[in-house]
């Protein structure tokens, strides 16, 4: 199979297959709520992964499905219908680190290695190792592809409200709204920005979400949770 290509990463058809985060809002929005960005980015991942397999079963693809599949594999003592478990989370965190850190290396610079060290992030998120995730989203921001920089960027923005660098988590997201990009659309960076204004700055959130709220799109239901969580005036 032929790889694809950045022009067929672009349009409109690989996008729709991929469905952005939009599905990933519609049919989880207590989840995007509770836990932003870091979550619905790597769903996102998931999501394309899926897709691009489909076109390409090189070398770089095969690591990936593998470190993916380690990611996804379940936590519990016991193996369901024989599948493989991993017996508690540390466990699994250290074998899809080395996962992913093995495919980052050996792949640098490529798709893949972008993707494998997002995982990274996302992983040292979970654990609450923030600098370090901050270190992994940094790279991906400052050297990946645009689409894949905006993930982390949307990320890393979770990051910097996490620790009260709201300055930089909001500007990072009003530049994510300038700038859309195949995989962080403007409603999505809005929606992430509204939800770290609520008690905050509940008018700009009003602002931000009364229009996706009133649009009758996809994530509007999204919108309509978050606002429902402004306190009144």
């Amino acid at each position: 199979m032929a790889r694809i290509t950045r022009k067929e990463l672009k349009s409109d058809k690989f996008a729709q297959e991929v469905g952005l985060t939009v599905t990933f809002f519609e049919e989880h929005q207590k989840d995007v709520v509770r836990y932003g960005a870091i979550g619905v980015a790597a769903a996102v991942l998931i999501a394309g992964y899926v897709i691009y397999q489909r076109h390409e079963h090189g070398a770089r693809q095969q690591d990936l499905a593998e470190a993916i599949k380690v990611q996804e594999t379940p936590v519990a003592t016991v193996a369901v219908g024989g599948q493989p478990t991993f017996q508690t989370q540390e466990a699994k965190d250290q074998a899809a680190i080395k996962a992913f850190s093995d495919l980052e290396s050996k792949y640098r610079g490529s798709d893949e290695a972008q993707i494998a060290e997002y995982y990274l992030g996302a992983i040292h998120a979970d654990q609450g190792k923030l600098a370090d995730a901050e270190k992994d989203f940094l790279d991906i921001a400052n050297r990946g592809d645009k689409n894949y920089s905006s993930l982390a960027k949307l990320s890393l923005a979770d990051i910097y409200f996490a620790d009260g660098r709201y300055d930089q988590g909001e500007k990072i997201l009003r530049d994510l709204m300038a700038s859309p990009t195949i995989f962080v659309s403007r409603d999505q960076a809005s929606l992430a920005l509204a939800r770290h204004l609520i008690g905050r700055n509940n008018a700009e959130a009003r602002k931000l979400l009364g229009p996706i709220r009133d649009s009758k799109s996809q994530i509007s239901a999204v919108a309509a949770t978050l606002y429902s969580q402004i306190p009144p005036q």
